[in-house]
């Protein structure tokens, strides 16, 4: 066991699990984050993320951990680790404003010594380019020589129950070979395989490599959905029949669009900086993002014609659309596709209702949308329901026999539904 300190920069889905590994393998743990509000919250037990518990936090906080606003604990640590959002800015360029103010704070209290890991998800070049030069300015110290830097990109897969942090391979790679090694030093003491790579480069670039990967194929399925409807094609049965095949086939399936943080955004990073760059568009990437957006509007003509057949029209239906989150089974709703339906309904004159059994309130640009609370009577009343994501909690072969009409696009209802 490790008695040495780390400060995990960002509290969110990726620095709160990853100080819980910390903490529980010995490291006296500071969560620094700039919200005020979560730091208290944390600090009186209270978790924000799905995947930690009240009761987890209470044993971190046992265990040593303590959240704080106070940039000065990074003086005394022996490691520092960055895990701060990266959104998208206007026009879809990266937005690394939470990286640069991050990386002054730790820059203005770093110590010769110290080893610093980004870990926010990034274009790659980020950590040498921007990272290197504001902390080695604001602490007037040398990386590589005063203090050792590396690029580690997180791999947290919300909700999940088979991989967490400790047994999921993490890849890390340094400034140069020491600092490469004080990572490996690091997450070795939690992690039960690290990954040493060549350079931070590489390391950037391999985790928008796993991102893009998904991101295309999700926009392959899509794109044969749509066109295995006009040809009378089961394209769940499709997919079925594919994944049989025990080599040289990987299932993804179709959706109303893809959420999270890391499919809509993260292929976008890769994509500008070959534009920056190189002059060229990546266009895998960018032909993916036009599909996977076109999602949306798709679901929303899909329940038209459904209400169509039904001689109704979507204006002035009420359509209730079940799951919200943008993924099953968690609460979080980051870039959930079930926001720009339920946009592009309003837009139609639709009346939508939801339900989720993690959301109580939803807010959309256009208004808050109004919560069922009784989930049978909604669904019997409505004229169309609409399966956004298919949460456990929900008994859809049930839902789907009370229900007039119903359009599910996860593929997982029985007859009489529709999918997608």
């Amino acid at each position: 066991m490790t008695s040495k300190t780390v400060t995990i920069v960002g509290q969110g889905y990726v620095g709160l699990p990853l100080a819980q590994a910390a903490v529980r393998a010995g490291w006296a743990v500071n969560g620094l984050d700039v919200t005020e509000s979560l730091v208290d919250a944390l600090n009186s037990g209270k978790s924000h993320v799905d995947d930690l518990s009240d009761a987890d936090i209470q044993e971190m906080l046992d265990l040593g951990y303590r959240a704080t606003t106070d940039q000065s604990a990074v003086s005394t640590s022996d490691v520092v680790v960055i895990c701060v959002p990266t959104p998208l800015g206007d026009g879809g360029s990266p937005d690394l404003g939470a990286v640069k103010g991050a990386s002054r704070s730790v820059g203005d209290n770093l110590t010769s010594g110290t080893t610093v890991i980004l870990e926010s998800t990034t274009y790659p070049g980020t950590t040498d380019d921007i990272v290197k030069p504001i902390l080695e300015m604001a602490s007037g110290l040398t990386a590589g020589t005063d203090f050792q830097l590396a690029y580690s990109p997180e791999r947290v897969d919300p909700g999940s129950k088979h991989y967490g942090i400790k047994n999921t391979p993490k890849l890390m790679g340094g400034i140069n070979d020491a600092s490469t090694q004080a990572a490996v030093a690091f997450y070795g003491t939690f992690i039960d395989e690290p990954v040493p790579m060549d350079g931070m480069r590489e390391a950037e670039t391999a985790k928008l490599l796993e991102n893009t990967f998904r991101h295309v194929n999700i926009a392959l399925v899509n794109e044969m959905t749509k066109f295995c409807k006009e040809l009378n094609i089961d394209i769940w049965e499709v997919i079925r029949g594919a994944s049989t095949k025990p080599f040289g086939f990987m299932k993804f399936t179709p959706g109303p669009g893809v959420g999270g943080h890391c499919i809509p955004i993260d292929p976008n990073y890769l994509s500008y900086e070959v534009r920056n760059q190189l002059g060229y568009p990546f266009r895998f990437v960018e032909l993916a993002q036009e599909i996977n957006n076109s999602m949306p509007r798709y679901v929303v003509d899909r329940v038209g014609e459904m209400l169509n057949d039904h001689r109704k029209p979507l204006n002035g239906s009420e359509v209730l659309l079940l799951g919200v989150t943008y993924k099953a089974d968690i609460a979080d709703q980051r870039e959930s596709p079930a926001m720009p339906v339920a946009e592009a309904l309003r837009e139609r004159g639709a009346v939508i209702r939801f339900h989720d059994p993690m959301v109580e309130t939803w807010n959309l640009e256009s208004g808050n949308v109004t919560r069922e609370a009784d989930l049978d009577a909604a669904v019997a009343s409505a004229d169309v329901v609409v399966v956004l994501q298919a949460h456990e909690s929900y008994d859809l072969e049930k839902l789907a026999s009370s229900a007039k009409v119903m359009l599910d696009t996860r593929g997982v209802a029985p007859k009489p539904a529709v999918r997608l």
